[in-house]
């Protein structure tokens, strides 16, 4: 059976356990034809995954909520990490003070930002200041925080940071910084990875979809056990050369790996609250008890 698979962006170590899935054999094993999809731009896959184009989209959990549509399900999160804005060490007294700050991010749109400028004012009330909105400048650029706010000393932080990516980095390359993430900042993490269906594919392929999360949860235990060999799977599937950072990426995103993926309609209810007080989704009830529910599998 084919299972069209889109992800959010580009390969990165967070796949690790479908790339494994794919390079062992697995999924073959299983009855599977997996075939792993890289979009152009960040949303594709749900439009593709309404359309009936692909079986099963990966993106963050608040995703669910923003691009809600009948018949969506959630099959469950199978990675989550630390993540939300990095300062730079030397500006964090220039963000006490209220001045104008200017953040590196992949993806500037007013609900983005709105969520980034959140979690900056939550972690100054937190902290007994204030950070006004006109002075902090979503500025949209890629994804290489690091280099960016290296190679372009304007930029007072980044936004949309994973710590298995730019945490390991910025330790690798002496970046002193301030993560601001959900323990410095009161506001519910959502910097993980969520599987996600539609009702109509449960329908027809209910029984695949669900060998291959059984095959997904397998790999990420068998990576966990063998961190080396998931390094070379990573690098050979890629077809790239070993680096010491990625190996350190690797090795720090491993632990981060759900083994045991299923649909949980209170894991992410905090966030929907979140978003729903900052007017960014609405859902009724149904509707937010329809991406968890009546999913055969």
């Amino acid at each position: 059976m084919n299972i069209k698979i889109a992800l959010e962006w580009f390969l990165n170590p967070d796949h690790l356990p479908m790339i494994a899935g794919v390079v062992t054999g697995k999924y073959k094993e299983a009855g599977l034809d997996v075939q792993i999809i890289q979009p152009i731009e960040h949303y594709d896959g749900f439009e593709d995954l309404k359309s009936g184009k692909i079986d099963i989209h990966c993106n963050e959990p608040l995703h669910l909520y923003e691009h809600y549509f009948d018949g969506i399900k959630s099959l469950g999160c199978f990675f989550e990490t630390r993540g939300g804005v990095m300062i730079r060490a030397d500006r964090v007294e220039k963000l006490r003070a209220n001045g104008k700050i200017k953040i590196t991010t992949p993806a500037s749109n007013p609900v983005t930002n709105k969520i980034g400028f959140e979690i900056i004012k939550r972690y100054a009330q937190k902290n007994g200041f204030v950070i006004d909105r006109e002075n902090v400048t979503f500025v949209e650029t890629d994804f290489w925080h690091i280099n960016n706010m290296i190679s372009d000393e304007s930029f007072d932080g980044a936004w949309l940071c994973f710590y298995n990516f730019e945490g390991i980095e910025a330790q690798m390359k002496g970046f002193e910084n301030l993560f601001i993430d959900q323990h410095e900042s009161p506001y519910p993490n959502f910097s993980a990875l969520e599987f996600m269906s539609t009702q109509s594919v449960l329908d027809e392929k209910g029984e695949h979809i669900c060998k291959f999360l059984e095959v997904t949860n397998e790999m990420a235990k068998y990576l966990q056990a063998h961190p080396l060999e998931a390094q070379s799977i990573y690098y050979d599937y890629l077809k790239q050369e070993r680096t010491p950072l990625m190996d350190k990426i690797i090795i720090d995103t491993l632990p981060r790996l759900e083994c045991d993926i299923k649909a949980d309609a209170l894991r992410w209810k905090a966030l929907y609250t979140f978003l729903e007080e900052l007017e960014v989704v609405k859902l009724t009830q149904r509707q937010y008890d329809s991406i968890w529910l009546s999913a055969k599998k």
